[in-house]
């Protein structure tokens, strides 16, 4: 019965490793270009693995970047992290109804790999999750990650001087890549991301926060007011069928 567990779980985790592969692949150069841009911030390469070992999320990691450039706090850094992640709270709740009946310091371990991909290969397989098959998905996505931080480091510490300073410029561009197709898909988004740059650009302009908490704050307010909108346009909506 125990060679017959066994044999199960190595299965299990066989197949999470398969089904992350192309996860796996789709994160190398996000994280290499992460890499080489932590190069030119001024992290260290120590700093820049650490950061992926213990984050471990990609547009936090890049937002983290350009506020260690702008010289922002930590709190800032912290809070700011938080409120772009909190989505993991709802991904880790679906996931966990999902998945066998195990130890929670096995669900534990494995909740901290889930990211928006592994979120979505996990979501879409039939029956019930194992174990090993979550910590084979998760392993691998997690070890291109890292991997191909510290490689991207190494690739932009060659680069000339002057080319590392300019790279600088790349954040931005990540940063405007990762919102237009968001924007595209949903008109909230666009709403969204105008209402919080207005505020960030008040407070930014009459000096009432600090970059860091001015984006911190921008952010909430344009949530919730985005948020209240959208409910009183479904109450209003309500009502009319009434």
């Amino acid at each position: 019965m125990a060679e017959l567990t066994v044999n199960k779980s190595a299965s299990e985790f066989r197949k999470g490793f398969q089904a992350a592969i192309s996860i796996a692949i789709g994160y190398a150069p996000v994280a290499l270009t992460f890499g080489l841009l932590a190069k030119t911030t001024g992290l260290s390469i120590g700093e820049t693995v650490l950061m992926s070992l213990v984050v471990y999320a990609g547009a936090s990691q890049y937002m983290s970047l350009s506020l260690l450039t702008l010289g922002t706090g930590m709190i800032e850094i912290v809070l700011t992290t938080f409120i772009v992640n909190i989505r993991h709270f709802l991904m880790s709740t679906v996931i966990n109804d999902k998945s066998e009946e195990d130890h929670l310091f096995n669900k534990a371990m494995y909740s901290f790999g889930i990211t928006d991909e592994t979120f979505s290969v996990a979501s879409m397989k039939e029956g019930r999750l194992t174990t090993g098959f979550m910590f084979g998905l998760n392993l691998l996505s997690y070890m291109s990650w890292v991997i191909c931080s510290g490689i991207g480091y190494v690739i932009g510490a060659s680069l000339p001087q002057t080319l590392q300073e300019s790279m600088s410029i790349a954040l931005y561009a990540m940063f405007i890549g990762l919102l237009v197709p968001s924007m595209k898909k949903s008109i909230k988004i666009v709403f969204l991301a105008v209402v919080a740059g207005c505020f960030n650009t008040v407070f930014t302009i009459t000096n009432a926060l600090s970059t860091g908490w001015a984006i911190v704050v921008a952010t909430l307010l344009s949530a919730i007011i985005i948020e209240l909108i959208e409910g009183l346009k479904k109450k209003q909506r309500g009502n009319e069928h009434d």
